[in-house]
């Protein structure tokens, strides 16, 4: 989001607007379903999050994917809370304006609406997230009702939810059959009936994408999901061309940051082996010599 705020500009000194950023809430986020898209990335430590909002991303969601490209899993479903908590605390750290979502992890929430609950506040309270993501449909309208009443802004998430990665039988498109994809428009308006402010739509066909987009009353943020929805999402390894080995048919590489650092990296480890590296302008400045007092001069008198 944006706001205007004047500033000095041109020969003839005449205020101008020059916009200025401000923090991204769930509610401004709710207001943009139909208008200006959103762009959401994933996030997982200081350092990108940083790289990212300044570049102005709306939104950085720290998924529970950090199971696989940040620890190297098969799946999500082992990233426990704790993890989940620590990676959302780093990007919140280096967030200045986007919005941060905190996903919750498998077996975090599914038991109740009170554990749902207890465990939002712990990912809104010591991993100070500014909103929580849901894998699930209707069957969770309770639980996001419980949380969206005790003040935590919910996200939503249907399709492919890749915690249910063994009920579903692998990482699937989903909602190909008609009453698969009427079970997904279904799973949509639960959430927002509950209360939820986004859903995320993941690997599901585009025209089943487009009818969710216009049924709902909130801002739907695609993943595999074609064009139609109100926002988009990408891994930011997968953004960036930094991913190693199998890619999602809906991934694409804005940059191949990936063989820049591997560029980087062979360069280095040659100069270091060549005695290039460190240079002279990548040291300190030699200690100077100790400074003894000077001999006295004074003489022994006489006997």
């Amino acid at each position: 989001m944006y706001a205007k705020s004047p500033h000095r500009g041109g020969t003839d000194g005449t205020a101008l607007d020059k916009p200025a950023r401000k923090r991204i809430t769930a509610p401004a986020l709710r207001e943009r379903k139909g208008g200006e898209a959103i762009a959401m990335v994933t996030a997982y430590d200081f350092t990108m999050a940083r790289l990212l909002d300044e570049a102005g991303a709306d939104v950085l969601l720290v998924g529970d994917s950090l199971g696989m490209v940040v620890q190297g899993g098969e799946t999500t479903i082992p990233v426990t809370l704790d993890e989940v908590c620590y990676h959302t605390r780093a990007v919140a750290r280096g967030a200045r304006f986007a919005h941060v979502v905190g996903d919750m992890p498998f077996m975090s929430f599914q038991l109740s609406p009170l554990q749902a609950l207890e465990n939002a506040g712990k990912l809104v309270k010591d991993g100070m997230a500014h909103s929580v993501k849901l894998e699930g449909g209707a069957e969770l309208a309770e639980h996001v009702q419980r949380i969206t009443r005790a003040g935590i802004p919910v996200m939503g998430h249907v399709g492919l939810t890749p915690q249910s990665y063994h009920a579903l039988g692998g990482f699937k498109v989903q909602g190909k059959s008609e009453e698969a994809a009427r079970r997904i428009v279904d799973d949509a308006l639960a959430l927002e009936e509950a209360g939820a402010y986004a859903i995320v739509l993941e690997a599901v066909p585009p025209d089943v994408a487009a009818e969710v987009t216009r049924r709902v009353g909130v801002p739907t943020i695609g993943i595999g999901a074609g064009p139609s929805c109100d926002g988009q999402v990408l891994v930011c390894y997968d953004l960036l061309g930094m991913s190693l080995g199998h890619k999602p048919k809906f991934a694409r590489a804005f940059a191949e940051v990936g063989e820049a650092i591997q560029g980087a990296t062979r360069q280095f480890i040659e100069e270091v082996r060549c005695g290039t590296f460190p240079a002279a302008e990548h040291c300190y400045a030699a200690n100077e010599p100790e400074r003894r007092p000077p001999a006295s001069k004074t003489k022994l008198a006489a006997v």
